[in-house]
């Protein structure tokens, strides 16, 4: 099989899965890359790694985008991400075998097909081609509904994700890192914007700590509202059990989820998908996750392998916290149930896997059907769902 991934660039939220296709198909498979990485991923440590062979960069060379629209005709399969539209549109004419891996597309609400230019958009790129053979990898759990909406892929949607690289460690090496932690250890990471809401969590530790409750808590990240959230934790109290590390690279910010005991995830549903959940629970965390964020209804099974609260409600986030920190047993539960989920479910091998066998099937008129994890089918999942 030839496959062609089209993105806007190449960073280590694609490279384990691209890494897993690389070791199946060999030259049959190219990440096509459209664009530089953004001067503020950079800064993140994004775009560090070694630029694998299976990389084709179409903006250093018109042989290179020349390449890449010969691609789009010649491959068996197209995953198209965020990248230029023009580049598949003759293999959409075709009715060439496409996969749109695609985060939800209404995520700023349902008013977005009342503007023209997006209306436009919407009708061309999906509602036109909704009979061809083209269908959506969702990254995230409200994909389905939104492109419902849109009337566009109906039944057609997947359940996709961003797979960063496995957990190395076995998840007995993971606890004895944990133990190490007295008292416990609560983690948040993310960029300090008003999407990402560490605001709640502060607010819940607060309550948490006004209860008697012992902990430390640690914002790893930066941003526009850092200088909010510090004001925050200094006028509630939490001066002496908090710390604000800055940015971490990638690999520094796993290692601070492997030492963690909890970690808590709190975006809105502009959170498309949100790959620090993904992160966390591989790491053998309890994570505590917000229902809007894409990821969760994917990820978690409430209470089993993760807790999830209200998006937007610091009582239901309390609530979650409080129980973890007063049930430590509880804590090493969720996380061993999520260590062993992610392994045996949500990985780039299990999801290059499937990715292919799908394809296959689609291509001789027999799909398979996969109970659970990673394209397995989407259910309609509404904004307002949870009701915890």
């Amino acid at each position: 099989m030839k496959l062609t991934f089209y993105s806007n660039y190449f960073n280590h939220h694609q490279k384990a899965l691209c890494d897993a296709f690389y070791s199946r198909l060999g030259q049959g498979f190219t990440f096509v890359e459209t664009e530089p990485i953004e001067e503020f991923r950079s800064q993140m440590g994004w775009g560090g790694e070694t630029v694998p062979s299976y990389v084709l960069k179409t903006y250093i060379s018109k042989k290179n985008l020349d390449r890449a629209y010969e691609l789009a005709l010649e491959s068996d399969l197209v995953i198209m991400g965020t990248a230029p539209e023009v580049l598949i549109r003759k293999r959409l004419e075709q009715d060439r075998l496409t996969f749109r891996y695609s985060e939800r597309p209404l995520k700023e609400g349902r008013v977005k097909v009342l503007i023209p230019r997006l209306a436009k958009k919407f009708y061309v790129n999906h509602y036109k081609n909704r009979n061809k053979q083209l269908y959506i990898l969702a990254a995230g759990a409200y994909c389905s509904s939104d492109y419902r909406f849109l009337h566009s892929y109906i039944d057609k949607c997947y359940k996709f994700g961003y797979f960063p690289f496995g957990e190395i460690k076995s998840f007995d090496e993971l606890m004895k890192l944990k133990e190490r932690n007295r008292p416990v250890r609560v983690l948040w990471t993310g960029r300090f914007l008003k999407l990402k809401r560490a605001d709640l969590f502060i607010r819940a530790a607060a309550n948490c700590a006004a209860k008697g409750l012992d902990f430390r808590i640690s914002l790893v990240g930066g941003g526009e509202e850092e200088a909010k959230l510090k004001s925050l934790v200094s006028s509630l109290g939490l001066s002496d059990r908090t710390e604000f590390p800055g940015y971490l690279s990638p690999e520094e910010t796993r290692q601070a989820m492997r030492e963690a005991n909890i970690f808590v995830m709190t975006s809105n549903k502009l959170e498309g998908w949100g790959s620090v959940i993904y992160e966390g629970l591989s790491s053998g965390c309890a994570v505590i996750a917000s229902h809007a964020a894409g990821a969760t209804p994917f990820l978690i099974d409430q209470g089993y392998d993760g807790l999830i609260f209200k998006s937007g409600s610091v009582a239901s986030l309390t609530g979650a916290l409080e129980e973890l920190l007063r049930k430590p047993e509880r804590v090493i539960q969720l996380g061993h149930a999520a260590y062993d989920n992610m392994r045996r479910y949500w990985n780039p091998n299990v999801a290059a896997e499937r990715t292919i066998e799908l394809a296959e099937g689609l291509l001789k008129g027999e799909p398979p059907e996969f109970e659970k994890g990673p394209l397995s089918r989407c259910e309609d999942i509404k904004d307002n769902w949870f009701k915890g």
